[in-house]
């Protein structure tokens, strides 16, 4: 070998991203093939190849066992032979007898050719799934190709990835040579190398455009705890802030509504409302259920199961158009949500058991606070001061006016 192979195979390491060291171990195995297709053999384990990585240089030989009478001429060499190889020789010994690949014949050659071949395809083919499976759960911008049926062949740069109907956005259509982004499904490894599936419609879409957009959710401080998802329509997403400084929805919402507006247009003006996360379920359902007023949310935790009550003029917004923002609200928060306005939830005491709950809570409020002698005594002292009775006031008149017509129009009493 020389240096014409030593750069060549330098190109193919920086082109294909193959190791030289894989490249140089796919040439010694197509010799051995080559010795074996050569001297008829099945087996050839006697013979050695060695190939320095750093001139390209190898040889081939047979480490051959000194015998009398040679049955293999592979595998055996005679005293004789041996002898002139080198005097100090005996039975018994291990001799290396140099191989010439130019002996090897035609047939033998073009096998040789086809290993070095075939081990560089699948080189690749396990470069580029390794490549696009770190990117497995992420987003990548790819260029449309052309459809396929239903479905459209976008490029990736290395290998083309299918965007599925089922995984497109309602109503968007694509045209040859569009930059789109797309949400990597799954990477699978398959003769023909590997199979991109992408999404554009999967809720950790949305999650990963805001990683992108917004600083505080790429660096952890504000996180992303759930996502409703209905894709070409609405997104509700709820966010934690682990900095007491910093304001989860205002960050992703950005300076006159940048951030969220960048998200918006790459997904072709979907709605996104931003709530607040809440560890306590009744306030969060109660966000989750924005922009409608709640009047109160009973949750259970254990059963997964919700009533809230909504004024009566908010049932609607709170309810959304087809059930929306109902839908989405039991998705964000994981509950089944049960939604009455005021008077459906006065009519069937659901309402009527808050207030008993409400009231309840503040009669504890109010005697643990005011005792009832305490309480008695300033409710008397209340009544004396600024209530008396009508008595009192007559006996005032009764002192200043000898006779009811001495007192003043203006001071009469009906």
């Amino acid at each position: 070998m020389n240096n014409e192979l030593f750069e060549a195979l330098e190109l193919l390491e920086k082109e294909k991203n193959i190791s030289k060291e894989t490249l140089l171990d796919a040439i010694k195995q197509s010799l051995l093939q080559a010795c074996k297709n050569h001297y008829g053999k099945n087996e050839a384990n006697n013979v050695v190849v060695n190939i320095d990585p750093q001139t390209c240089e190898f040889e081939i030989y047979a480490e051959k066992t000194v015998v009398e009478e040679v049955t293999d001429e592979l595998a055996q060499i005679s005293l004789t032979q041996a002898k002139l190889k080198d005097a100090r020789y005996e039975l018994g010994d291990v001799v290396r007898v140099d191989i010439k690949s130019k002996e090897f014949g035609r047939i033998a050659t073009q096998n040789a050719k086809n290993v070095i071949l075939q081990k560089i395809r699948e080189e690749e083919r396990k470069v580029l799934y390794e490549e696009y499976y770190e990117k497995e759960k992420d987003i990548v911008t790819g260029i449309v190709q052309r459809y396929v049926g239903r479905n459209v062949s976008i490029n990736l740069g290395k290998v083309d990835a299918m965007l599925n109907s089922e995984e497109m956005i309602r109503g968007e259509s694509y045209r040859p040579t569009q930059r789109i982004k797309v949400y990597v499904l799954e990477v699978k490894d398959t003769p023909k190398g590997p199979k991109v599936l992408v999404s554009r419609t999967h809720p950790e879409f949305v999650k990963r455009l805001f990683e992108e957009e917004v600083t505080e959710v790429h660096d952890g401080t504000v996180e992303i705890k759930s996502i409703a998802r209905e894709a070409g329509s609405r997104t509700k997403i709820a966010v934690w802030s682990n900095n007491p400084d910093v304001d989860p929805v205002g960050a992703c919402v950005g300076v006159n509504g940048a951030r969220v507006n960048a998200v918006v247009d790459e997904l072709n003006g979907e709605k996104i409302d931003i709530i607040n996360w809440d560890e306590n379920p009744a306030l969060l359902i109660e966000n989750a259920l924005s922009p409608a007023k709640v009047i109160y949310v009973l949750a259970d935790p254990d059963e997964k199961t919700a009533k809230v009550v909504v004024p009566d003029y908010q049932l609607s917004l709170a309810i959304g158009k087809e059930g929306q923002n109902a839908r989405l609200a039991a998705r964000l928060t994981g509950f089944k949500i049960d939604i009455k306005s005021e008077t459906q939830a006065r009519d069937s005491g659901d309402l009527l058991e808050y207030e008993e709950d409400y009231y309840d809570e503040d009669e504890e409020y109010y005697d643990e606070d005011y005792p009832e002698d305490d309480y008695d005594q300033e409710a008397d002292a209340y009544t004396e001061e600024q209530e008396p009775e009508d008595g009192y006031l007559q006996d005032e008149y009764d002192g200043e006016y000898d006779d009811l017509e001495d007192v003043p129009a203006d001071d009469g009493q009906e």
